[in-house]
């Protein structure tokens, strides 16, 4: 079982007594193999690593949490933006063995500290998961969204 990952400095990593997380923000050199299995629970259609990857690489802005004793990426956080005013974060995801560690609260306060010079910013989750991000300052709202099921592994096909 892996401890509570607590970070100490500003040097990209985060340390528990058993295991040793680094935040990353680029996506420079990640493989697909890199990208640990088990991302996008629930989903119908997942996509499969190499969209992940492409997924990554598409972002505005990224954030990874790396375990360095398994070398896998075992959370990822996404931001779109038109670089002046807005951005959208779509994606915040952490393995199941990697949750309830903190990684998610990391990962959402780095990359809201990244966007921290953009008017707005905004996410759409689950009701569920909305205590989540007011402790992030964040508040609720009202979405508008279209989701197509048969489109949600990557596929640009119809």
């Amino acid at each position: 079982m892996l401890g509570v990952v607590r970070c100490r400095g500003e040097d990209g990593y985060c340390y528990s007594q058993d295991t040793v997380i680094k935040y990353l923000e680029t996506v420079d050199g990640l493989l697909a193999d890199d990208l640990g299995a088990g991302y996008f629970e629930r989903w119908p259609n997942p996509p499969d690593p190499g969209t992940h990857l492409q997924i990554l690489h598409g972002s505005s802005q990224v954030v990874l949490a790396f375990d360095e004793d398994s070398s896998k990426v075992v959370g990822f956080v996404t931001a779109i933006s038109d670089g002046v005013l807005c951005a959208y974060v779509p994606l915040l995801e952490v393995l199941p063995a990697y949750r309830h560690r903190g990684i998610g609260s990391e990962l959402l306060r780095r990359m809201l500290e990244r966007l921290s010079c953009y008017y707005m910013v905004d996410l759409v989750c689950d009701p569920h998961r909305q205590s989540f991000y007011e402790r992030f300052n964040m508040t609720s709202g009202i979405a508008m969204i279209i989701r197509r099921v048969e489109r949600q592994h990557g596929s640009q096909g119809g």
